[in-house]
């Protein structure tokens, strides 16, 4: 009798999407047009590119980096080189160019998947680009334009020929590292971060149940999220296990080709920050657009305002928050309403949805206050989140020092202010640098912008630390104003929503209007850049 104990691999994904759902469309917006084929065309296409991937002299366990969009080619990636024992890095498009020379430096990538309309980024950095032997140009109409890249390939010319079959290994060591990328870096440069195989299984099988992404084969997927980070929140494996059609938004997509895409494919879930979830909203308002098929959208990478929600509400589109990290797959909370919560007047059930969520099955979490004590289970007081669990990296990627910093009592320490309540529903108040001080108590960034963003005229807020010469901080808020939106009054008008939820010295002691709030690589309000411009603000000086 053989014994042995089955190992959890990505290959087993791939292989239950071409056995069971062949026919099911993937499909991928272009420029020149919408391009779709099925998971069976896809499974043959990961084949092509493995046999590719051998000529090209790629060893096992060796990193191959993509610099792409949301698109079938990506996704192909997404499979072929963990399937054949090698690494793909997932390069961030949107970071700095010192940056993208130095992960692809550290994760020693061997060659580098580009899309066509990225390749002027790449010819920026080459020069600091030693460990690649080459470049693959994805291109859709399968020529290589110009470039100073060298030596150069096309994907399309690359696969070519090659066999539709593929003898994947069939045990790959579950712990071997399938993906990795690295952190969008608030200081210093980005951390590296490791993707097992055995994570992102369990991550896949965890992540799709009902209450959390709640995934399944007749979803029809449209991950806005990027998948040049954290693994697109896991959607791709995911919606590959499970079958889904999935729909890719391509190259800089528009709120408008998302809503377009939404109504030509029947999108019935889609995922992203709410930034996007904003924008988007815009062109629903339009009521040019048929969204009747879309039912929930799933917001991460920040907290998205009541008033969001409510305004999704009246379409009859759910917008559900979770929360997660790249050091967690990166799924860790969704806020999904206990059974029993469902008949609760609405300002509850909107508190309750408002907070980041349940913590997932498998996962363990601390919150831990100053003193070094667990916090009550209250919902009033506040501690550091601290994490472990199956999915939850043991570290950076050749960084012995930010490791040991965050991950040294075994404990992942995500520098994230919590509050967690009765019913378990964790609450995000501020990240630790992002907490305002004042007095020597702490007010919550967080839950100010939220309820800012509530005022009917407001389109964006952020609200940061201004020195006091009493108070040592106090709340600065920058706030844009909707298109047309007149300054007159409205300081006024936000300093009395603010005072109906908030004790007096939680409220800003000044609003500044502003064109826009800065966003980081993923979406997020960039607050450092804010602290860089307003940081020496003087409040009362």
């Amino acid at each position: 009798m053989f014994d042995y104990e089955y190992p959890l691999n990505v290959s087993d994904l791939l292989y239950r999407a071409r056995y069971l759902f062949p026919n099911k469309e993937l499909v991928t917006r272009y420029p020149e047009g919408i391009h779709r084929y099925t998971y069976g065309d896809f499974y043959k296409r990961v084949c092509k590119l493995a046999h590719a991937l051998d000529k090209l002299g790629v060893e096992k366990g060796e990193r191959v980096g993509s610099f792409a969009w949301n698109t079938f080619r990506h996704l192909e990636l997404y499979f072929a080189l963990p399937c054949t024992e090698r690494v793909l890095h997932t390069v961030n498009i949107r970071i700095p160019d010192e940056h993208i020379a130095h992960v692809v430096s550290v994760a020693e990538d061997k060659y580098l998947f580009v899309d066509e309309d990225l390749i002027p980024i790449i010819e920026r950095v080459q020069d600091r680009l030693d460990t690649l032997k080459g470049y693959i140009v994805m291109s859709h109409s399968g020529k290589v334009p110009d470039t100073t890249l060298k030596p150069v390939y096309s994907y399309e010319e690359l696969i070519e020929g090659e066999e539709e079959e593929y003898p994947f290994p069939e045990f790959i060591d579950e712990k071997s590292t399938a993906l990795m990328c690295f952190t969008s870096a608030t200081t210093g440069f980005p951390k590296g971060v490791e993707y097992t195989h055995r994570g992102i299984v369990l991550h896949s099988l965890v992540s799709s149940l009902p209450d959390a992404f709640n995934m399944h084969e007749r979803r029809v997927m449209m991950a806005v999220v990027p998948m040049f980070h954290v693994l697109s929140w896991g959607y791709p494996f995911a919606c590959t296990m499970v079958g889904a059609k999935q729909v890719f938004p391509g190259s800089q997509p528009t709120p408008k080709d998302l809503v377009e895409l939404i109504e030509r494919e029947k999108v019935n879930y889609a995922a992203g920050v709410p930034t996007i979830w904003l924008a988007v909203l815009s062109e629903i308002e339009t009521g040019k657009y048929d969204v009747s098929s879309l039912k929930e959208v799933l917001s991460g990478g920040s907290a998205p305002p009541r008033a969001l929600m409510e305004s999704y509400d009246k379409y009859g589109i759910t917008l559900t928050h979770a929360y997660g990290m790249t050091e967690a797959y990166p799924l860790v909370l969704v806020s999904r309403l206990k059974s029993y919560l469902e008949d609760l007047p609405d300002n509850d059930r909107y508190r309750f949805r408002a907070k980041q969520g349940l913590l997932l099955p498998c996962l363990r979490c601390r919150v831990v206050g100053e003193s070094g004590q667990e916090v009550a289970h209250n919902g009033e007081e506040f501690g550091e989140l601290l994490l472990r669990g199956p999915w939850i990296v043991k570290g950076y990627y050749r960084d012995k020092e930010r490791t040991q910093e965050t991950f040294g009592d075994g404990w992942y320490h995500t520098g994230d202010v919590v509050s967690i309540d009765e019913e378990g529903y964790i609450q995000v108040a501020d990240r630790t640098k992002d907490l305002i001080k004042s007095g020597g108590e702490w007010v919550s960034s967080v839950q100010l912008e939220n309820a800012i963003m509530a005022h009917p005229a407001v389109k964006e807020a952020a609200v940061i630390a201004a020195r006091h010469p009493r108070w040592d901080e106090r709340p600065l808020a920058c706030v844009v104003l909707k298109e047309g939106g007149k300054e007159e009054g409205k300081k006024e008008g936000i300093r009395e929503l603010l005072s109906k939820r908030f004790p007096k010295w939680w409220l800003p002691d000044e609003i500044l209007f502003v064109d826009e709030i800065p966003k980081t690589s993923v979406g997020k309000f960039d607050k450092k850049v804010l602290r860089k411009d307003f940081g020496d603000y003087y409040i009362g000086g």
